[in-house]
């Protein structure tokens, strides 16, 4: 039994009709919305196992990539409009609650692919509405077929997007654009989206290229990798001297370590390196 399978059996996702996490040896963790059937809409049900399998992941050793798609038909069609006439429960938090660090309930499902510390790459096809589309900006990598039906949808319910969205498409769409897309409510494609930012590539195969990308990055010093996602979150929340700052300190912690030290005997004879997980 490899390192990743044996702490696959002890760290991972309960069982469940709404996500589900495969661990690879390759360190990469494939992450899906199994409610296929309702084009994996977000109910309740849906929005706690999301967030659960975040919680997995983030207590899960050996993952280096996450790769997120949706089973069926979409990746994600927004939320469940059998929610809308739903009555709140009596001890529900209030939105605006902070529950999760920084984010309420509905913003943890698409903020928390941010916060997880290896890189997530998602795979988007069929239908990406609303909530699903948030939770897809939430990724660090967006894989889109070109044909996906793509849409800033919370104005067509006289909403405005509220589950992170806002944060997360800094840096990703010019101001403009976002602001036409979120006042209209539009229907894009994934090809479009691509031009837009809201993807970074289209393929006719989004699965196997996110999932490609993935093992390339899981093939990388593991705490690199890590540092670089912090070193990009630092670029978009703090100044010019705290990012300089941020690179150096991070660059203190990895230089001349045993893994980086394996990517540098790995490149010169021309090999696959071998990392270290522990405590990475």
């Amino acid at each position: 039994m490899t390192q990743a399978q044996a702490h696959a059996q002890t760290q991972t996702m309960p069982a469940n009709d709404r996500v589900s996490i495969e661990l690879r040896d390759d360190g990469v963790a494939l992450v899906r919305f199994t409610r296929g059937d309702k084009m994996n809409a977000l109910d309740p049900e849906m929005f706690e196992r999301i967030i659960e399998a975040g919680s997995v992941l983030e207590r899960m050793k050996g993952v280096r990539a996450v790769v997120l798609s949706g089973e069926g038909r979409a990746f994600c069609a927004g939320l469940d409009t059998a929610s809308f006439g739903r009555t709140p429960d009596a001890d529900e938090p209030d939105i605006t609650d902070r529950i999760y660090g920084n984010s309420n309930k509905f913003q943890q499902v698409a903020t928390q692919w941010r916060k997880l510390p290896v890189p997530v790459i998602a795979a988007l096809h069929g239908v990406c509405f609303g909530g699903g589309l948030q939770i897809a900006s939430g990724a660090d990598i967006r894989i889109a077929h070109p044909d996906t039906r793509m849409a800033v949808m919370e104005m067509k319910w006289g909403l405005v997007p509220d589950m992170g969205g806002y944060a997360l498409w800094r840096g990703l769409v010019r101001d403009d654009v976002l602001r036409e897309l979120a006042y209209t409510n539009r229907e894009f494609s994934g090809s479009e989206a691509q031009v837009l930012g809201l993807a970074t590539y289209v393929d006719d195969n989004p699965h196997a290229r996110a999932t490609a990308i993935a093992r390339e990055i899981a093939n990388r010093n593991p705490q690199a990798i890590r540092a670089a996602k912090r070193l990009h979150a630092a670029m978009l929340e703090r100044d010019t001297d705290a990012i300089l700052m941020e690179e150096s300190v991070e660059q203190a912690a990895i230089i001349r370590t045993p893994n980086q030290m394996e990517a540098v005997m790995a490149g010169m004879q021309k090999r696959v390196p071998k990392f270290d997980d522990v405590d990475v």
